[in-house]
């Protein structure tokens, strides 16, 4: 049996007004996905539990089969995975971004308490991966050493970095809350600074991070060239090292071989933990400028040697984030055309049993810019998948009337496609 799990991060919506009222998923021109209902059959599921955060980490381990009550401990420990960071039982991982704050100053947020400071850019414009790692150079050489604990900075992808506090179990606790940047674009940031045990620490180091970013060669380049400058980084996601069992051990297929396609660091992390491979693509971004061509292209080649193929793409989160209708469109097109097209192809030539399978995460509505816990629509087609001959496409809307499966536990959804 040879399985392709395609993942459009949050492409699933709500009616947008600028769109006449339908989804971007029901405007997009999505030939090849309309055709998967039609071979295959539509159904919706909920991977977030009740009660927990619908973040990409949660919703993707359930997607995984994964129950996110039971496995999950925080975003940035699975990224550090990711990085090949090895982490010690009394050491925290903490999420990094780079991000800009409009009305920032040197140490301007006086604990929290200064309401005209707006989430201007959660990924400080985008930044690129080497501007980003130049940053984070002169955070290790100018803010770690005044730390009280030993902490080291990483550099990642873009704004995506982390933070790693050693040998301090202490330091944090379950209850230490933090907040994701994403979740306030254009919003005050007063209520969404870190609280709880360890916040002291956590805010010093943003604090001072606008002081060191303040005149940085980076930012005044950025500057020049009108483009967004990192004012400071935000610290979020904190947790300890995570304990997931191999994937294809819960399937009693401790053989399988998986892999995954992605410009995430998370979800890298993740296929690291459960014993999957990740397949490295160049000129993946992350973003809508990603290389749609080359991730279908990687994938095709995939499925010769492995099993379980999963490509994720960002594209469709990124632009519900930036509440930009036409980019998430254009991204839907793009997976289309040149990831599910392709795969699609090579899967009815391979010769062999075959399954495919295509679901967000969660929903990331263009009105919200953020996240939501809502059911999104799957389609799964392949040789042994009697048709249902649906002609609604691939849209919300057809998944709420056409619906074959209903999960409301959705981490059990994967079963349907390896088993």
């Amino acid at each position: 049996m040879k399985s392709v799990l395609i993942i459009p991060d949050g492409c699933a919506d709500l009616p947008v007004a600028l769109l006449g009222g339908f989804t971007p998923m029901f405007c997009a021109r999505t030939p090849v996905l309309d055709d998967l209902v039609s071979e295959g059959i539509i159904g919706k599921s909920l991977y977030v539990p009740h009660g927990m955060a619908p973040g990409s980490d949660v919703a993707t381990l359930g997607l995984l089969g994964y129950y996110p009550k039971k496995y999950y401990t925080g975003r940035a420990p699975i990224e550090a995975a990711a990085q090949k960071i090895l982490l010690g039982e009394n050491d925290w991982a903490i999420r990094c971004n780079l991000v800009t704050i409009d009305g920032a100053k040197n140490g301007n947020q006086d604990g929290g308490k200064d309401d005209n400071l707006l989430m201007k850019s959660f990924t400080a414009g985008h930044i690129s991966s080497e501007e980003a790692a130049l940053l984070i150079e002169t955070l290790n050489d100018k803010i770690a050493p005044l730390s009280p604990v030993q902490i080291k900075f990483h550099s990642g992808v873009s704004y995506r970095n982390l933070c790693i506090a050693s040998n301090c179990n202490t330091c944090f606790a379950k209850t230490t809350t933090t907040y994701p940047p994403h979740d306030y674009t254009d919003k005050p940031i007063a209520q969404a600074l870190p609280s709880g045990k360890g916040s002291r620490l956590l805010r010093k180091l943003m604090n001072e991070s606008q002081k060191v970013f303040a005149e940085h060669p980076v930012n005044i380049k950025r500057k020049n060239s009108n483009k967004l400058p990192a004012t400071q980084i935000w610290l979020w996601g904190l947790g300890q090292k995570p304990k997931l069992p191999n994937f294809g051990e819960q399937f009693n297929r401790p053989d399988m071989r998986c892999a995954m396609i992605t410009a995430v660091d998370l979800l890298r992390g993740i296929a690291a933990l459960i014993g999957w491979d990740n397949i490295i693509v160049p000129n993946i971004t992350g973003y809508v400028d990603t290389d749609f061509a080359a991730k279908g292209s990687y994938a095709v080649k995939a499925i010769e040697k492995y099993d379980l193929v999963c490509v994720h793409i960002e594209a469709t989160d990124e632009a519900g984030h930036e509440g930009n209708a036409e980019k998430k469109v254009y991204a839907l097109e793009q997976i289309d055309e040149h990831i599910v097209k392709p795969i699609y192809n090579a899967l009815k030539n391979c010769g062999d049993d075959w399954r495919i399978m295509v679901t967000p995460d969660h929903p990331t509505p263009i009105v919200h810019k953020t996240h939501t816990s809502e059911f999104v629509p799957w389609v799964l087609a392949g040789s042994d998948i009697k048709k249902s001959g649906v002609k609604d496409g691939y849209n919300e809307t057809s998944a709420e009337k056409n619906a074959i499966y209903t999960f409301k536990e959705g981490w059990k959804m994967i079963k349907l496609l390896v088993q």
